[in-house]
């Protein structure tokens, strides 16, 4: 095999792929600019690739193409994106600027550079207004978040690569990643990473409605199993990476409480209009972000059909949920107990 480029390899799904290849004995290329990713994500028992990482932003042309000349990449995973949805919904600018222009760089090169496979990291925000479970790829009702619908233009671009020029890309549409190196650290964290985080202090977790709301969740190991296997893909394609199963918040409350002996602290369920409360722009006159829209988002239920990859791809999820809650609240402890208790970031 060649040489395989990763963007936003110092994130949590990007470090993961990385040293997954580094350890299949293959050579990788790994980008990011630090804006969300970390160094704690590079350092593995058997690999540190901080010295290794080209801290260059996707948007900057000329540093992606002098890469993309070095290297003649045979594949490349795209992973690099502002993925927070407040932070996409506050800074819309921004993130169409590197969601939609930092994947059409990525394209524009690859096809360039003769690379024979691009695999793109999509989201199953796409299905938010779906109301048809659980959800197949040949369908997505229009979204409403900047963030959903800054992946979806980005699936469009993708699909024009291959219809204009024949040149393979796969988007991966993923349910909600867990795992060791799940972000614990910034402002509005993914769920898991928050509720370890906030038992961790001894606090009582935040929580929004009544905890009944159901989410879809996928290991970060079999996410990678996927990421792999799709390697073989010859032309445009869709997949979910999913468990195909919907699971409570309050559920995973329980199961992570469980995992850190913190029975005793209960959450705070609250009105769903303050999801994002630690964005006062969002609620500012003479446009506030609409209370309907932050209710859907709280309560809508997800789950993807993961039929597609299971038939084409031979692929199935392999991780019971409270083997995966456990491996992923040891790893967080450790990595807060390193860090400090209060020291978060974004």
């Amino acid at each position: 095999m060649g040489t395989v480029l990763i963007t936003g390899a110092a994130g949590f799904i990007g470090s993961q792929l990385a040293y997954r290849l580094k350890k299949d004995g293959e050579s990788v290329v790994l980008v990011d600019n630090f804006s969300y990713g970390s160094e704690d994500n590079l350092i593995f028992p058997e690999y540190n690739f901080v010295e290794e990482v080209c801290r260059i932003d996707v948007r900057d042309v000329k540093g992606m193409e002098q890469l993309f000349a070095k290297y003649h990449f045979e594949q490349v995973y795209h992973i690099a994106a502002i993925t927070p949805l407040p932070d996409c919904q506050v800074s819309p600018i921004d993130a169409v600027d590197v969601n939609v222009r930092g994947t059409t760089v990525v394209l524009e090169l690859s096809r360039k550079y003769g690379v024979q496979q691009v695999i793109f990291a999509s989201t199953s925000a796409i299905y938010e207004n779906n109301e048809k479970f659980p959800s197949e790829e040949s369908f997505v009702t229009a979204p409403s978040m900047i963030y959903a619908n800054t992946k979806f233009a980005s699936e469009q671009f993708c699909r024009a690569y291959w219809e204009a020029y024949g040149m393979p890309v796969v988007c991966l549409r993923f349910a909600n990643v867990y795992g060791p190196h799940i972000d614990c650290l910034r402002t509005q964290p993914p769920v898991m990473g928050y509720i370890i985080r906030e038992f961790f202090q001894g606090n009582q977790p935040v929580l929004h409605a009544d905890g009944e709301q159901r989410r879809d969740f996928i290991y970060i190991d079999d996410l990678v199993d996927l990421c792999l296997a799709v390697r073989e893909a010859s032309s445009y394609d869709i997949i979910n990476v999913s468990t195909e199963s919907s699971v409570s918040i309050k559920t995973i409350v329980r199961l992570i409480a469980e995992e850190m002996g913190c029975e005793n602290i209960a959450p705070i369920y609250t009105d769903t209009a303050h999801y994002w409360s630690k964005y006062p722009d969002l609620y500012r006159e003479p446009y506030p972000i609409s209370k309907k829209l932050l209710e859907h988002e709280v309560l809508k239920y997800t789950c993807l059909s993961n039929k597609y990859a299971m038939e084409k791809y031979g692929w199935k999820p392999k991780t019971e949920l409270r083997n995966g809650i456990a491996q992923t609240v040891r790893f967080a402890i450790e990595a807060l107990n390193e860090r400090g208790k209060n020291r978060y970031y974004g």
